[in-house]
């Protein structure tokens, strides 16, 4: 670099606890290319994709979704953990703690002004909501009759996160006659490992029956700005409700809502809420 050259690095591949050559998994090369860009203290790095930048929904599902031209690191870890492809979290949580700004670009595209991925600045909170997000490979395990002491629930999902299984939402109903009933959510492929398994846990735990339901997708609404803002779930409640579409499960964070709705809704449920909270109008910001 001092010389002058132009270095190509191969992305995707590092090192792993026995100092073995390993991949870095999905979104590996988006991480190698932010930890060259902190590590030679460069303060900005350029992510060329397929797409012209982060959108306020999946375009393909959402034709009128628009392009977000700026967006928080949060919101941005947010979108991505809740089903948006065009950045890995781990590479945005990378840059959050190293201090780079990201620029997601197109690769067909020069002139394409893309997506900056940065710290909130004073424009971008007036922003109420970044984006909607969809995540369609999810199952939702069920466990009834779960008896409701302590340490059961420890000992359930122990058990689960021992089979490798990443937990993603919880829910628990009422208790009735010392009995509850359980359900969470987490990644498909994940939740065909635990089925082997399954029975074995629902055993251990003392639960009367358990179930797999695979028909199942989170619909997420993501913006920093639901944090001073009352009324933001209702809502997201009401567009799902106008449409007919049922919410099985909700989950919150201070600047997320997730629910989970039937498969065969989620495209429906995707625009309804899109639409609601207008996020095909352009925000208008000021230059970088």
């Amino acid at each position: 670099l001092e010389a002058g050259n132009v270095v190509i690095i191969a992305g995707f591949q590092g090192l792993s606890s026995a100092y073995e050559i390993t991949t870095l998994g999905r979104g590996g090369s988006d991480l190698t290319a932010v930890a060259m860009a902190a590590a030679v203290g460069a303060e900005i790095c350029e992510i060329y994709t397929d797409v012209g930048g982060v959108m306020t929904a999946d375009p393909r599902l959402v034709p009128n979704a628009r392009l977000i031209e700026r967006i928080g690191y949060d919101d941005m870890l947010e979108l991505a953990a809740a089903g948006t492809k065009v950045l890995q979290s781990r590479s945005v949580e990378l840059a959050r703690r190293s201090g780079l700004r990201l620029h997601v670009r197109s690769s067909f595209d020069d002139e394409a002004p893309g997506t900056w991925v940065q710290e909130v600045d004073d424009h971008m909170e007036d922003v109420l909501i970044s984006g909607v997000a969809l995540e369609v490979d999810e199952a939702k395990v069920t466990f009834d009759g779960v008896p409701d002491k302590p340490g059961v629930a420890a000992m359930l999902f122990k058990s689960v996160a021992s089979a490798g299984v990443s937990v993603d939402m919880i829910v628990q109903n009422v208790s009735h006659e010392g009995a509850t009933d359980l359900s969470f959510t987490a990644p498909i492929a994940d939740v065909a490992s635990l089925e082997a398994t399954i029975g074995g846990i629902a055993r251990e735990v003392g639960a009367r029956n358990w179930s797999v339901d695979d028909g199942v997708a989170k619909v997420s609404l993501v913006g920093a700005g639901m944090k001073s803002q009352p009324g933001v779930a209702a809502d997201m409640f009401d567009a799902l409700a106008a449409e007919g579409i049922n919410i099985e499960m909700i989950s919150t964070s201070p600047i997320r809502i997730s629910c989970v709705v039937r498969k065969a809704d989620a495209a429906r449920a995707l625009g309804a809420v899109h639409a609601r909270f207008g996020l095909d109008v352009p925000v208008e910001m000021a230059d970088n």
